[in-house]
């Protein structure tokens, strides 16, 4: 039994890929592994794309599936331990856990950062306890500090668009209304690094992302220099790190706009969505040809379909 919460669980990511690719071409190939299996999605944050793409995958498999979003269709949960129980949560996860795991035979949780505590946030405490008590394997659908699903249905899509072997993609801060977590951008980067691609990484100063997912990528602050030859364009907000949770700039002089993509090499662009239009990226970008986020959000079934039969396989 394994669990899913970075590209680090993937016996091969090369293999990965392929198989992602395969079961785009023949969905429903195989539903016997998923016959008489059921699947249990928990969901502590909002979700449009992440549920219904992974319910989707899993009813592709032949699976079962139930959805429970957290502290609106259940009693409001707790989640530290060793706190005295007397405010509005009536049930602790310590319990729900195990009890969630004898309904199912894989979990798929969603659990933000609270971007209060970055200790916190950062030790993951929710899907780690999933792993530690449910008794089955567990699938991140997104965690306080990585979104591998995600990050798995961006490198596919990239992979099916590339015109080169080794394409350069620039993956850049854009500004945003709310404070954001850094999940998505700590995890497109450590997948991109477990690739030959050419990335580059650009944001105003004070958005420095942890150093352990960056590695020795270096940071190139002039976006449009950045841009210079891009193949693919990745627009993301996050709020800082180092000041943890703040949002430090909302120039709106970081927006992806046609002007800044005349700078690339006919780049692609991409975004994992929810998207705010003329402040992330203008209408003008994002109604393009260049624009694959739709592709890329089709691929999250694919992504998810490929770890769940790698699951059910006992493979991962």
């Amino acid at each position: 039994m394994r669990h899913f919460t970075s590209v680090y669980d993937l016996p091969s990511l090369t293999e990965a890929i392929k198989m992602a690719r395969e079961i785009k071409n023949n969905p429903f190939g195989h539903q016997h592994l998923g016959k008489n299996k059921t699947i249990v999605l928990i969901f502590f944050n909002a979700s449009l794309r992440t549920r219904l793409s992974t319910q989707k995958a899993a009813m592709n498999l032949g699976m079962n599936t139930m959805v429970l979003n957290v502290n609106q269709d259940g009693w409001r949960m707790e989640s530290e331990l060793g706190v005295i129980m007397d405010g509005d949560k009536a049930e602790h996860l310590r319990e729900a856990i195990p009890v969630i795991g004898r309904f199912c035979d894989i979990i798929g949780v969603r659990a933000f950062a609270d971007l209060e505590d970055r200790e916190a946030d950062y030790a993951e405490k929710i899907i780690n306890q999933f792993i530690q008590y449910s008794g089955v394997p567990v699938v991140s659908m997104e965690a306080a500090t990585r979104h591998p699903l995600q990050s798995f249905a961006d490198h596919l899509t990239i992979e099916e668009h590339k015109k080169i072997a080794r394409p350069k993609v620039v993956l850049s801060w854009a500004p945003h209304p709310r404070a954001l977590p850094q999940a998505v951008p700590n995890s497109f980067v450590e997948w991109m690094r477990h690739t030959d691609y050419d990335l580059v990484v650009t944001h105003p100063s004070g958005y420095e992302l942890d150093p352990f997912f960056m590695g020795d990528i270096e940071v190139e602050y002039n976006q449009d220099k950045a841009f210079e030859g891009a193949d693919f364009i990745y627009a993301k907000n996050w709020s800082s790190y180092t000041k943890y949770g703040e949002i430090l700039s909302k120039d709106l002089n970081w927006t992806v706009t046609a002007q800044k993509m005349a700078l690339t090499n006919k780049a692609k662009f991409m975004h994992c969505l929810p998207v705010r239009r003329n402040m992330i990226v203008t209408d003008e970008v994002l109604d393009s040809s260049s624009s694959i986020v739709v592709e890329e959000a089709e691929n999250r079934v694919y992504s998810a379909q490929t770890i769940l039969k790698l699951i059910l396989e006992g493979l991962l």
